[in-house]
């Protein structure tokens, strides 16, 4: 059976680390074990952790150079065959996504990633859905439309971490995309989409943190196709921005 390894990096998230440590408690399958590494938080983030732990939880508390940072050192430090995340200010979507996870590993051996979808909501409203992010769209191919699966709802075996590397520190925003580009593009890895919403989102991150992050975020997509040898431009990533507008009229 699949063993199942959650990294969690957080930084002064008092106010949801709570809440995002409950959604994982509730799993009817739980986590072989939680990794938590908490950037030396200077609010109660590390007080609330250590009371939601549980037996399968290990706490590192420490400075670090970021967020990509913690979750490398989340990701070196895990002893799971899978490994997958969910940051503080998020929460599953329901009490049966690691069960999800594990069955689609333990069904087929040869699988090296699984993603789904993911819903955003506002900070002032958790039940309110302002957004779905379907991943259904996603394939190798479309990377180069700046298209990737919803980055928490991604499974990995450990054997991909091993083969391709870490997140990439100097990124600001976009590792994920960069580390996505990296494992995909080539059709390297076996994956598949499951069709349900695994995480609920709360905006306000950095990839959603206005025209700024925007404009830093296309900045670094397109450096993270150049460097990853996939040919595209700026008309195919600008035009995955309709289709985001179509994400909130569905919700």
């Amino acid at each position: 059976m699949t063993d199942i390894s959650l990294v969690t990096a957080v930084y002064n998230r008092a106010g949801t680390i709570g809440r995002a440590m409950e959604s994982i408690a509730a799993q009817t399958v739980q986590p072989f074990e939680h990794i938590v590494i908490d950037g030396a938080s200077k609010d109660d983030t590390l007080g609330i952790v250590r009371s939601h732990a549980t037996p399968s939880t290990k706490i590192t508390s420490e400075p670090d150079k970021g967020i990509y940072d913690a979750l490398n050192k989340g990701i070196r430090a895990a002893g799971g065959d899978v490994i997958g995340l969910l940051h503080s200010d998020d929460l599953f979507a329901d009490d049966t996504v690691l069960d999800q996870v594990r069955s689609a590993f333990d069904e087929d051996t040869a699988l090296d990633a699984v993603y789904a979808d993911a819903s955003f909501f506002h900070p002032d409203a958790p039940e309110k859905v302002i957004r779905r992010y379907s991943s259904a769209r996603f394939s190798p191919a479309h990377i180069a439309w700046g298209l990737m699966p919803a980055h928490p709802t991604l499974y990995l075996r450990r054997s991909v971490f091993d083969r391709f590397g870490d997140y990439r520190t100097d990124y600001r925003i976009a590792a994920d995309y960069e580390f996505i580009a990296r494992i995909f593009s080539n059709n390297a890895i076996k994956s598949r989409y499951i069709p349900h919403i695994w995480v609920h989102m709360q905006t306000g991150g950095a990839s959603t943190g206005g025209l700024s992050s925007t404009f830093v975020l296309n900045k670094e997509v397109m450096r993270a196709c150049r460097e990853n040898s996939v040919d595209t431009n700026w008309f195919k990533l600008l035009s995955k921005y309709p289709l985001k507008v179509g994400e909130f009229l569905r919700r």
